[in-house]
């Protein structure tokens, strides 16, 4: 370095000319675009003062400089128009928006194929073994016996669906898993009798579990419940809510069996749970349902209510069925019921509460043909004529569901808009 003068470069190293030309920073072959961003960003970091800084911009940007363009705007003039501005603010302004999140379609679940009913034949083979075709020699192995097969048949289950889960296999998954949520009743029922806890009456065995209405049964019920909602949050494979809506079947009549255990077993009485819980089940479906339209994740985006409204509009509707009633009018309220059935089946895509409700107003008006024409030849004609009616009524409904469906969700409160999103109607 020259001793003279400190700040000049040591006469050894490389000028800063022969450096920056060495990276072909200053070749005339190299072309920088650049815009005000970038000379400001300049400035705060020291490499241009302010002062020189306006003063290139200036003589870089002014119109009729060959340097000048504007960015964005295809074919933009020299000197850009209002209009052409404007559109470059408002595409700089639409890139600098977040994506609003989108939902993905809905899955409907597995379609009807070969090989879905193979999974499905096997799946529920496995299930009726554990299940409805459970003999007393089980009971060989003793409590703690039982209760260590179902362990592991239960734990194996879940591993197999987790690894089906990972490579895509979500059908067969879904059978694995709800097979591990019907083996948790009949690892309770061991436990409990292992431990001494199970209650003592007439029904001490497990194959009682699905032939017999008790009270007793109702642990092994809460439990399947609770145990069916941990591995939905898990797993979240729609045909794992099949045992939960099942159970819920069973838990109304031994409810309303633990309730009359004094005054002995009322069928009515049964009935009318059964109802009471037909509507609940209804209820939580649409609530499930409600949470699945609107979810923004496509996991969430199944059909887990498949199951909720067939098992809880068969309840109820099997309940109101099953009364008797002399008075007229009591039986014009069921008839109008069904068609209030009817319509909400068509306006929320369910055709569960449509084909149920058809039923009941079809019975209804068989019940008035026979009242009108008893002891009459004309009997088997009204007969035949209503049943034609039915037929030319379910054509007029195959060429018209979609306006109907459209013209029926128009009145849905607000709150269960979503539910009537799609286009056409659904199943069940």
């Amino acid at each position: 370095m020259n001793t003279d003068n400190p700040d000049t470069m040591p006469n050894d190293e490389p000028t800063r000319w022969e450096v920056t030309q060495a990276e072909d920073v200053f070749l005339p072959s190299v072309r920088v675009q650049i815009g005000w961003r970038d000379v400001e960003a300049a400035v705060e970091s020291g490499a241009i003062h302010p002062s020189a800084a306006h003063g290139l911009w200036a003589n870089w940007a002014s119109p009729g400089s060959p340097l000048r363009v504007v960015a964005g705007v295809p074919g933009g003039s020299a000197v850009p128009t209002a209009a052409e501005l404007a559109l470059q603010d408002a595409a700089e302004g639409l890139q600098a928006m977040p994506a609003q999140p989108t939902r993905p379609a809905l899955d409907h679940g597995p379609v009807f194929s070969f090989t879905n009913t193979l999974y499905y034949f096997g799946g529920m083979l496995a299930i009726g073994a554990m299940t409805l075709f459970m003999t007393l020699g089980w009971e060989l192995f003793g409590a703690w016996g039982v209760f260590a097969l179902a362990v592991g048949y239960l734990t194996g289950a879940l591993l197999v669906a987790s690894n089906l889960l990972q490579k895509g296999l979500r059908t067969p998954a879904g059978i694995l898993a709800t097979l591990a949520v019907c083996l948790v009743p009949l690892a309770v029922w061991a436990f409990q009798s292992g431990v001494g806890l199970w209650p003592s009456g007439a029904h001490d065995s497990y194959r009682d579990y699905h032939r017999y209405i008790d009270w007793r049964w109702l642990t092994l019920e809460l439990a399947t419940l609770a145990a069916a909602v941990v591995l939905l949050y898990r797993y979240k494979l729609p045909f794992m809510v099949m045992p939960v809506a099942v159970t819920i079947w069973y838990l109304s009549m031994d409810v309303a069996h633990m309730l009359m255990q004094k005054e002995g077993f009322d069928w009515q009485f049964t009935r009318d749970v059964s109802l009471v819980f037909g509507l609940a089940t209804c209820a939580i479906a649409m609530w499930v349902d409600l949470r699945t339209r609107t979810a923004l994740n496509a996991e969430d985006r199944q059909d887990f209510a498949f199951w909720l409204y067939l098992f809880g509009a068969v309840m109820f509707w099997c309940g109101l069925s099953l009364r008797e009633s002399n008075s007229e009018l009591n039986k014009f309220l069921y008839a109008l019921i069904n068609v209030g059935m009817v319509f909400l089946g068509a306006a929320i895509g369910r055709r569960v509460f449509t084909v149920l409700g058809g039923l009941g107003v079809a019975g209804y008006l068989g019940y008035l043909a026979h009242r009108v024409f008893e002891d009459s030849l004309l009997f088997p004609f009204a007969l035949t004529l209503l049943g034609l009616a039915v037929v030319a009524l379910g054509i007029w409904w195959q060429r018209n569901e979609a306006r109907v469906h459209a013209r029926l969700a128009s009145w849905l409160p607000a709150a269960l808009r979503p539910l009537a999103e799609a286009a056409s109607v659904r199943s069940p």
